[in-house]
């Protein structure tokens, strides 16, 4: 098989998968939800619920897609799918087995950072495009969130970057053969994971769409699938922290030989997934200010330490 047609294969899979886990995981969260809940989850459509993914898509298909008279069209258009490419993207340079992956980068820490920031833009032009106060303020405060938080997870990284002296990611699961990133760099991936959660607008961090306050927040007046476009690009950006997480600390495809490696990846990133989960389950949504002073005040000092100490550990021990 030439290298050309192995590529278009293995994209062509990855977004088949992708997109289907995106759909699945609405379906298996709010399950989850219901269970650690104690209450019922969705289970009027098909057996057991699991039909609920396909009502879902079918009414998003046949619900009207209108761009409100007073919206910028083009932008209005454009914005939902900068999300959804922006996250894709990265997944091009993640590491799903030892020869499962589209490219290996050299730099692709640094790719899966630059392309994170410009999602920033799909919120900020969704809600000026939008011309709505409500979307408006929510358009702000995802971009302060994003740009903030996106200096915590860059820098919680970079101790990882110096362990494994490489910024590629399938260098990373290498170096991982003997012990888990997560081990010496409990730190890092804890600032990572909260920086991760926020980067998502995960609950409890989800305050540019906080319901009670501002209605839907930037994508107030998305319908059809331009909001379904949000809707995926949110799950896909769940999955996205998942994966990199899993390759960054926990070892990617690495594990016992009785199940092959891209099993293990599956596994962990449904494991952390999970928490995900579970955390919209149990905590409560802060103060944005609260959010704010959180990661100036204790994550940018904790991640700039572990950095510090890091690089003091790499040296003494050359």
């Amino acid at each position: 098989m030439s290298p050309f047609l192995k590529s278009v294969l293995t994209i062509a899979g990855l977004l088949f998968v992708l997109l289907n886990v995106a759909a699945a995981l609405t379906f298996i969260e709010r399950r989850l939800l219901g269970r650690w809940q104690d209450r019922y989850g969705p289970n009027r459509v098909g057996p057991f619920g699991v039909l609920q993914v396909a009502a879902d898509i079918i009414k998003l298909f046949f619900k009207e897609d209108g761009v409100p008279p007073f919206a910028d069209k083009a932008l209005f258009v454009i914005a939902p799918g900068i999300l959804v490419t922006t996250v894709l993207m990265v997944f091009a340079v993640v590491p799903f087995a030892p020869g499962l992956f589209v490219v290996d980068l050299n730099i692709g820490v640094l790719f899966f950072l630059g392309m994170s920031a410009l999602g920033v833009y799909s919120i900020v032009l969704g809600a000026w495009a939008s011309n709505s106060k409500y979307p408006l303020l929510g358009g702000i405060r995802g971009a302060a969130q994003m740009m903030s938080y996106e200096v915590f997870l860059g820098l919680s990284m970079m101790g990882v970057v110096m362990l494994a002296g490489s910024f590629s990611l399938r260098d990373i699961v290498l170096a991982q053969a003997r012990m888990w990133f997560v081990v010496p760099q409990l730190a890092g991936f804890i600032i990572f994971f909260i920086a991760g959660i926020a980067e998502t607008h995960r609950l409890p961090f989800d305050l540019p769409e906080a319901e009670s306050e501002l209605v839907a927040g930037y994508h107030a007046e998305y319908s059809g699938m331009k909001f379904g476009l949000y809707f995926v690009g949110e799950y896909l950006g769940v999955i996205l922290i998942s994966a990199i997480a899993v390759t960054m600390f926990f070892g990617g495809w690495l594990g016992p030989r009785f199940l092959p490696p891209a099993a293990w990846f599956f596994i962990k990133t449904l494991a952390v997934i999970g928490i995900f989960i579970l955390m919209r389950a149990a905590l409560p949504r802060p103060r944005y200010d609260q959010l704010m002073r959180f990661g100036w005040k204790v994550l940018l000092p904790l991640a700039v330490l572990n950095l510090m100490v890091t690089g003091a550990v790499v040296l003494a021990s050359r």
